[in-house]
């Protein structure tokens, strides 16, 4: 599995367009990578919309972190619980990064998430 390569400047010019998306489909622009993460771990949940707990919402936001990364090979799908819950497996651990670096690889990974099971 390939390594998705990103050039900062553009990620930056293509994460607008996932903004952009967002704010056609809900009449609101998000406000933060952690929505985007939440509401991607709510489609590979698959249950629809519903009220969740506050660790559920922090469950979602890894489960949508492990998708967007296994793109990269960093996680792979382990299988659903009794519940339908996704669990992820570790399989290369993600690079040391500063908050900057990791803001822009989570971005490119939500992009090509987008670019490849959304648009």
């Amino acid at each position: 599995m390939d390594m998705i390569e990103f050039e900062p400047g553009l990620v930056q010019a293509a994460w607008e367009n996932v903004l952009d998306f967002f704010e056609k489909q809900f009449n609101k622009r998000p406000s933060d990578l952690e929505s985007i993460l939440f509401l991607i771990g709510v489609q590979e949940l698959g249950i629809g919309h519903r009220v969740f707990t506050k660790e559920e919402k922090q469950d979602l936001m890894h489960i949508a972190t492990c998708k967007v990364l296994s793109f990269s090979g960093f996680y792979e799908l382990e299988g659903l619980d009794e519940a339908g819950w996704p669990h992820w497996n570790l399989v290369t651990p993600v690079p040391s990064l500063n908050l900057k670096e990791q803001d822009i690889l989570l971005k490119a990974h939500i992009i090509h998430y987008f670019e490849t099971e959304v648009f």
